[in-house]
């Protein structure tokens, strides 16, 4: 019985060492049968050289270390999960069913998984993180101590009752490192670093390879003034974001800023700048538990990823506790932390994202042995997602709030790394009053018109029909928005939320990238608006290709509608990315700039359509609306997917972009990739 005038810190703390010490003990038995054996004995390895490093980092030992040492050090933990290593890994999930059979594979795989996040709470001094993973461990291998293999179900039964028991406190952590500036981890490394001291990268407790150390060099050979240019780009695009949609920048105390590591030295100017308007940064890092994982990507700050295709082998792996209950409890806990902490939430003023472009393009193995959600378990993701995202949007409001978004290339993209740097530094800050004439011509056609053909050449079998909403006053109102350098930069494309309804026919291309996945031969069917059929050619069988776009794309939606169609005009893009051969390395932030593009999934105006929304030349914006997104008026989970995913149609895959008038006349806007529409040929200089 536990004494109740123990404080719980003194409990926590004798459960820990208690559970330390038992994980010491266990590298020496032997009484559990192989195959398990070798598992249990290789994880107590890991998790006492991890309470060793905690303890190194507790005592400063760790920062006193060589960049050598460092080096060496960082690898070995991640090195199991490394490529080369990858096939004999635990990690692995096809490794672990060779190893641990079928039906313990998965669970023993996704043991492992979870209990590499302690890597990272040794670094943050998470005791309780650490204490729950070590407890979890330990309770797993108890059912082996009896003598009798436990059956797969009660491995199952202890992992799904570990995530319910502590989801409440790990959702809000997860919640609090968004919108609480006392939570500084990253913050204090990055201010307190010398960044010419390459040795400051190892202190995160992230992977770092030689990319991020030349990304750090890279940028202390530039001069003051260009960082802070830099920054200045970046944060000044977050300010006017508020400003251009009339939101009140003073209302709000935080900003998130998402970067990946290597940018510490522009980030610093950043947060600099972002405290001068009154923001207080708020840095938090990519899940590691998986409660607050969604799939495979990675939301927060990062560094290298170890291995594309081990992050990709357990994105399904919510595939074990899925269910009404779970569902029921983080729902709940976010709720409840966001009541909690609701002047946090209010006060938060939304994302600021540096992206990384440059890495080698991710094509993914299909593993036989991962987790695999059931379609019950897809809806309940859906579900979940849908109800997280109102939730989230109750506290931290879409019409108050913003976000920019900028990109960088990394040394991994070439030789001509520093040029492509420097060129992408010159795009990210072309004339934006030059785009903003430009452009203008181009929505003044646009709104001439009832709806706009898009046809491809060159292999691209694009043939698609978009439908315009009807302007009542167009005098007063337009359908697309002049989109500049103020939010997502670079400069470089109109766009508007089509009307459903008769926007009809076939979107292809040859091959994109979406969230770092290839897609081959990608072909989307749409009838009024909506999804109707899809294919790739990245696989072998039909079934194998449709699962891949319906579980990345759709994101297990049966359907998703057109949320957005744009006309990129950043040629300049476009010429760099053909001269320096990069066009599959590009992030959609940039590509999408290059050509016609198509999102599905929610509108660009989602949870803020209300908001009236103006250009420069005081139009206001009235497609913030379809078919789907109005239904939030009666039911919120009706009305947003949680996604949106931009397809793009590169220029030199363009056959034509014409205007279609009500008269049945047509006004041409790009013929065989070029510029026609008078007053825009400028934009074809870059192309030739």
């Amino acid at each position: 019985m536990t004494d109740k005038n123990i404080p719980v810190e003194d409990i926590l703390e004798e459960r820990y060492c208690l559970a330390a010490e038992r994980v010491k003990e266990l590298t020496q038995e032997k009484d559990v049968p192989e195959p398990f054996r070798s598992f249990f004995a290789e994880m107590a390895v890991f998790l006492e050289k991890i309470l060793n490093l905690k303890e190194e980092i507790a005592e400063g030992k760790y920062q006193r270390y060589s960049l050598e040492e460092l080096r060496k050090k960082n690898k070995e933990l991640y090195e199991d999960i490394l490529p080369q290593q990858y096939g004999q890994s635990y990690g692995n999930p096809a490794y672990a069913a060779e190893i641990l059979g079928k039906s313990y594979g998965p669970l023993f795989s996704f043991l492992y998984t979870e209990l590499r996040g302690l890597i990272v709470y040794a670094f943050e001094g998470r005791n309780w993180d650490i204490l729950v993973g070590l407890e979890l461990f330990l309770q797993v291998y108890g059912e082996f101590q009896d003598g009798d293999l436990p059956g797969a179900e009660n491995i199952r039964q202890v992992l799904y009752w570990y995530i319910n028991d502590y989801c409440k406190e790990m959702v809000e952590h997860r919640i609090l490192t968004g919108i609480d500036p006392s939570i500084d981890f990253a913050v204090k490394r990055i201010m307190e670093a010398d960044v010419s001291d390459l040795r400051y990268l190892y202190q995160f407790g992230e992977y770092v390879t030689e990319q991020e150390e030349r990304t750090a060099s890279f940028l202390n050979t530039l001069p003051e003034e260009e960082i802070q240019a830099m920054a200045r780009t970046y944060t000044e695009g977050y300010r006017i974001g508020f400003e251009t949609t009339g939101k009140d920048l003073k209302k709000k105390k935080t900003v998130n800023i998402r970067y990946c590591l290597g940018f510490e030295r522009m980030i610093r100017a950043a947060i600099l700048q972002f405290r001068q308007m009154g923001l207080e940064p708020v840095i938090y890092r990519a899940a590691s538990h998986a409660v607050n994982k969604r799939q495979h990507f990675r939301v927060g700050y990062y560094g290298a990823i170890p291995n594309p295709q081990f992050d990709y082998d357990h994105r399904n792996d919510a595939g074990i506790f899925m269910d009404e209950d779970f569902v029921g409890r983080k729902l709940r806990a976010a709720q409840g932390t966001y009541e909690k902490y609701k002047q946090l939430a209010a006060e938060h003023g939304g994302p600021a994202m540096v992206e990384i472009f440059g890495t080698a393009p991710f094509v993914p193995r299909t593993c036989e042995n991962t987790v695999t959600m059931t379609e019950k378990q897809q809806k309940l993701q859906v579900h979940l997602n849908n109800e997280m995202s109102q939730i989230t949007n109750r506290y931290i409001k879409g019409e108050e709030r913003s976000f920019t978004i900028i990109a960088y290339p990394v040394p991994e993209i070439g030789e001509q790394f520093e040029e492509i740097f420097r060129e992408t530094v010159k795009i990210n800050t072309l004339d934006y009053n030059l785009y903003q004439k430009l452009q203008q011509k181009l929505i003044d056609a646009l709104d001439q018109g009832t709806s706009v053909r898009v046809l491809g050449k060159n292999g691209n079998h694009t043939d698609l029909r978009i439908q315009l909403h009807k302007l009542k006053n167009p005098d007063k109102e337009t359908n697309f928005e002049n989109c500049v350098a103020d939010v997502n930069i670079p400069v470089g494309e109109v766009f508007t939320s089509p009307v459903l309804a008769g926007t009809d026919g076939i979107l292809h291309v040859t091959k994109v990238y979406l969230e770092e996945l290839q897609y081959q031969n990608l072909e989307l069917k749409f009838k009024n608006g909506k999804i109707v059929d899809y294919s790739c050619t990245n696989f072998d069988t039909e079934k194998e290709n449709q699962e891949y776009i319906q579980e990345n794309i759709l994101h297990h939606h049966k359907t998703l509608p057109i949320g957005e169609f744009a006309i990129g005009t950043n040629t300049t893009a476009y010429r760099m990315a053909k001269e320096y051969g990069i066009e599959d390395k590009l992030p959609i932030l940039i590509a999408e700039k290059m050509g016609p593009h198509f999102a599905v999934g929610d509108t660009c105006y989602s949870w803020a359509e209300d908001m009236k929304v103006y250009n420069p030349d005081g139009k206001e914006i009235i497609a913030r609306d379809n078919e789907v997104s109005i239904l939030r008026k009666e039911d919120p989970g009706k009305a947003y997917f949680g996604c949106h995913t931009d397809i793009t149609i590169p220029y030199d895959e363009l056959k034509a972009i014409w205007v279609e008038r009500a008269d049945g006349s047509r006004i041409e806007l790009i013929r065989d990739g070029k510029f026609v529409l008078p007053g825009t040929e400028v934009l074809n200089e870059a192309l030739e």
